[in-house]
């Protein structure tokens, strides 16, 4: 069995690494590098908790039995998940990691003893304090996860769900919460406890579904720090040094990510994270797709014009990720590079489902990276732009983000397509994005629409080209 100074120091080593991890995830370059860190340091962490069951117990029994069905169900799905399926994919495991911080809640509640936190009846107050804030933040992030993935899905609809009197509803049963840890603390009622449990659930349910699929990015973020906050919690009951660290570190970059992103979209942070408190019935209304003319092209239309064009920019979306086409796409773009067209990609920041989600595909198709710019960073060069190939990328190029004051993404940083001479849009048809709202840049007169499979289209294009 492990000495408690030696697991001590693994777990702080564990924790160095999970922070180099998350440096090394801040750059596409040092990623790698970053990932491989966080592979160590997990299986660091799990071999010295192992380590230190001791003799070979029925518990170590268990643990290897769990230990061994997760790792193989985590395994099996990340080799068959699809890239435009992580999203929801995320939002699922968010779920688990919630879930799980309830059970371990209830299981401390109820056999305090084999966690040397008392007997029932008599919890040491910080221990009670610790594992409900575990067991509510848990019970949140398992439900709101579940909203989420069933949103990304396309299970339930993406759009706002309201009614009279909901944000009041969700502060009631905030404060409500609040009370109930504070009389648990006092009588440590099994009632109670259960109580808080069930009232947590609920209020993830009330939190997501007003919250628009424009805004989910935002709120897989904002779960993921939930996420985090559980895990510490219930680190702090569990007396685990690796469990506080790394749910401290998960919790607090996912706050950050999620306030970055909300700062991109020019949303208010606690108007999402409160589950759009403050949102008028005009900021949730949607506007379905209008009967206008439009352009339409083929593939030796955008063939010629970007063989004759001086500089073409690319905007990735979501409809990219959908058919594969980033291969393609690499390819079209090597074939211009050789007629001496200068060829830069504009990425927005929640462009796809989720942060990094359109970067990600692009290094998977050994894209360079000084050829991917952020949205603050190539905005400016759309006005000189003579070609801009948008490849499934909605809501981010919709000009009425800048234009309509009753659009519900009006003063989300959009990338300025319309600004280029000639704009070439590929998609399937003139459904409205992810948001929910027709695009006003499908009917512009520099627009050329070119409607197909975006793989389907990028491939016709190399063949013209």
């Amino acid at each position: 069995m492990i000495s408690a100074n030696l697991l001590a120091i693994f777990y702080l080593i564990s924790g160095v690494l999970f922070i180099l991890a998350l440096r090394g995830l801040s750059s596409p370059e040092t990623s790698r590098q970053g990932n491989l860190y966080g592979i160590i340091g997990m299986a660091l962490a799990i071999s010295v908790t192992i380590l230190s069951v001791g003799n070979f117990s029925s518990g170590l029994i268990y643990l290897i039995i769990f230990l061994a069905i997760g790792g193989s169900i985590g395994a099996f799905i990340a080799f068959k998940i699809p890239m435009t399926a992580m999203p929801e994919l995320v939002a699922g495991f968010h779920s688990l990691v919630g879930l799980a911080a309830v059970f371990v809640a209830i299981s401390a509640f109820l056999n305090p003893a084999v966690f040397n936190l008392g007997v029932p009846g008599k919890i040491k107050i910080a221990s009670l304090i610790e594992m409900s804030l575990g067991a509510a933040i848990g019970a949140i992030t398992f439900t709101g996860s579940i909203i989420a993935f069933l949103k990304l899905r396309g299970i339930m609809s993406g759009s706002p769900i309201t009614f009279l009197g909901q944000h009041y509803l969700n502060l009631v049963l905030g404060l409500g919460l609040l009370f109930l840890t504070f009389y648990l603390c006092k009588s440590q009622e099994p009632t109670l406890f259960w109580a808080l449990i069930v009232i947590s659930l609920l209020v993830g349910v009330l939190l997501i579904i007003p919250i628009g699929g424009a805004d989910m990015p935002v709120v897989i973020s904002m779960l993921n720090s939930y996420s985090g906050w559980a895990a510490a919690g219930i680190g702090f009951t569990l007396e685990n040094t690796a469990l506080i660290i790394t749910g401290a570190l998960v919790g607090s970059s996912g706050a950050i990510l999620s306030y970055i992103m909300c700062k991109g979209m020019n949303r208010s942070f606690f108007n999402v994270i409160l589950g759009g408190w403050g949102a008028t019935d005009q900021e949730v209304s949607k506007k379905s797709g209008e009967q206008k003319p439009v352009k339409n092209g083929n593939s030796d239309d955008a063939a010629f014009l970007m063989k004759n064009a001086s500089s073409v920019i690319i905007v990735p979306g979501y409809g990219m990720a959908v058919a594969q086409a980033q291969h393609a796409l690499r390819e079209m773009v090597d074939a211009l590079k050789k007629n001496g067209v200068k060829v830069s990609y504009a990425i927005h920041p929640v462009a796809g489902r989720m942060p990094g989600h359109m970067n990600v595909l692009l290094a998977e198709a050994n894209v360079p990276y000084d050829e991917v710019f952020e949205l603050e960073e190539i905005n400016n060069d759309f006005a000189n732009c003579d070609v801009a190939y948008v490849i499934g990328a909605n809501d981010v190029t919709n000009p009425v983000a800048k234009s309509d004051p009753q659009s519900p993404i009006y003063g989300m940083p959009v990338l300025d397509v319309e600004k280029s001479k000639s704009v070439l849009f590929v998609k399937r048809s003139l459904s409205p994005g992810y948001a929910g709202i027709d695009n006003d840049l499908f009917y512009r007169d520099n627009t050329l629409m070119l409607f197909a499979d975006a793989k389907k289209m990028t491939e016709d294009i190399i063949k013209s080209l």
